[in-house]
């Protein structure tokens, strides 16, 4: 493979790849592609400390009233660690592929909750199915104690069924709008009545409230529970296109190509089986086309550990993690609602791309792009989307360099642009990287990482 293909697929399969990864370049296509999977088949899962619930049942909250606000402060902040740790382990996966995957996920199961106990569990059910058996996944994602509360499948009981979880399993999890009748979602919400979990965020089935009454679902009859749903689903081809379908946008290029998704199907129809589906796009020649090179806007997340997986960062203050997430509009664990986020240019509007923009010199050069040798110029966006005093900067941040510099040591200066921009630089881009001095690396990977291209990948 060579230096730009193996660049579009570690920005595909990661969030971007560090010049020694280019000694793979005298390597097979398969053998790179062997080594991402064989790099993401452990599971490295998130925990954060929550000791302060040990020992706690419901029956407490209705003692000591003043324990449940308590609680409430201390989930509130959790919830915060939680999104820092997800962050973390974005930027530095040990498992790049699974960690990749685990965030697509994410916005297809889409789920939130301000129990720190259920989000994080949810978070370490997405990341254990990544890319294991999507059949298995729907099922564990059904009984997931979030899920359950999010789409109100608590609720769901027999002779008053809700209907939220099973309209959204087909419309949004695995069939598409237009694929089934009203009449079927009522059958396979009677078939999910009974779901319930317990304190810990275990699945429970509460027999009592469990329709065992015959069901006609899809066009077949039986006395259904809520895995033979998911089973009947499968069995629908439409299913395979809907999810191939998704993988292509998000893997390969927003704009749909019918015949790549069709193979896609036929590929994933075969098992349900996850990893067969992404190691067949990434294997496949057109993959690697020049019209997919460059091709999708960064998401948020994309944008930001991208960045800080090329210049390494800390931030002083973890809370400014969140402020950049809202600020881009993305914040993990915060979905926008059951759909997720829209994607591709709903990222961009007049605020996020003068905070894109700008954010480099924000976070790696005190709020300064250098555009001469001997000169810059003052950055008013800072006065424009953040209150503080003249002598201080929104984010406090501690970057690399050294790291970044031992990185690309190999890389001259005047050749970084290739190994930070993905895709073609215009003609005015080109000409203006050409006008600028190469004297600073550092200074010079600010610059790329502060133009309209770099918001690409």
């Amino acid at each position: 493979m060579n230096q730009k293909e193996l660049q579009h697929l570690y920005w595909r399969a990661g969030f971007g790849m560090l010049p020694k990864v280019y000694t793979a370049n005298s390597k097979s296509r398969k053998d790179v592609v062997d080594a991402l999977f064989v790099n993401s088949k452990a599971i490295s899962p998130i925990h954060i400390d929550l000791s302060y619930l040990d020992g706690i049942n419901p029956m407490d909250f209705k003692k000591y009233p003043s324990l449940a606000k308590e609680i409430n402060e201390k989930n509130i902040k959790s919830i915060l660690e939680l999104n820092y740790k997800w962050i973390e382990q974005l930027i530095q996966p040990k498992e790049v592929l699974r960690e990749r995957m685990t965030l697509f996920w994410a916005n297809h199961f889409v789920c939130r909750d301000r129990n720190p106990k259920y989000a994080q569990q949810y978070n370490n059910t997405l990341r254990y199915y990544a890319l294991g058996d999507f059949r298995a996944f729907v099922k564990a994602i059904s009984k997931e104690a979030a899920m359950l509360r999010y789409l109100n499948g608590k609720q769901n009981r027999k002779h008053k069924p809700n209907e939220n979880f099973a309209r959204e399993l087909m419309e949004l999890f695995t069939l598409g709008e237009g694929q089934y009748s009203e009449k079927d979602i009522k059958e396979s919400a009677r078939a999910f009545t009974g779901y319930n979990h317990d304190f810990e965020g275990n699945f429970r089935l509460r027999e009592f409230q469990h329709d065992n009454e015959s069901k006609t679902f899809l066009g077949h009859i039986g006395k259904f529970d809520g895995d033979d749903i998911i089973d009947i689903i499968l069995e629908n081809k439409q299913c395979a296109l809907f999810i191939s379908d998704k993988i292509y946008r998000y893997f390969v290029n927003p704009v749909p190509n019918k015949n790549h998704i069709e193979a896609m199907a036929d590929v994933f129809f075969k098992d349900y089986n996850i990893e067969n589906l992404i190691r067949f796009v990434f294997m496949s020649d057109w993959f690697y086309d020049e019209v997919n090179i460059g091709a999708k806007i960064k998401s948020p997340i994309e944008f930001l550990v991208g960045m800080a997986n090329t210049i390494p960062v800390e931030f002083e203050n973890k809370k400014d993690l969140i402020k950049i997430q809202k600020l881009l509009g993305q914040t993990l664990l915060d979905p926008p609602n059951v759909a997720g986020w829209k994607g591709d240019k709903a990222w961009i509007d007049a605020n996020t791309i003068m905070v894109r923009l700008k954010l480099a010199s924000l976070l790696f050069n005190n709020a300064v792009i250098s555009l001469k040798e001997h000169g810059d110029f003052n950055d008013s966006f800072r006065e424009k989307y953040f209150k503080r005093s003249k002598d201080k900067l929104p984010f406090k941040t501690l970057p690399n360099w050294e790291a970044f510099l031992d990185n690309f040591n190999s890389i001259e200066t005047e050749n970084l642009h290739e190994y930070i921009i993905q895709g073609n630089l215009n003609k005015g881009t080109a000409d203006y990287l050409e006008s600028l001095s190469k004297k600073s690396k550092q200074d010079y990977c600010i610059q790329l990482m502060s133009l309209p291209e770099y918001q690409m990948c």
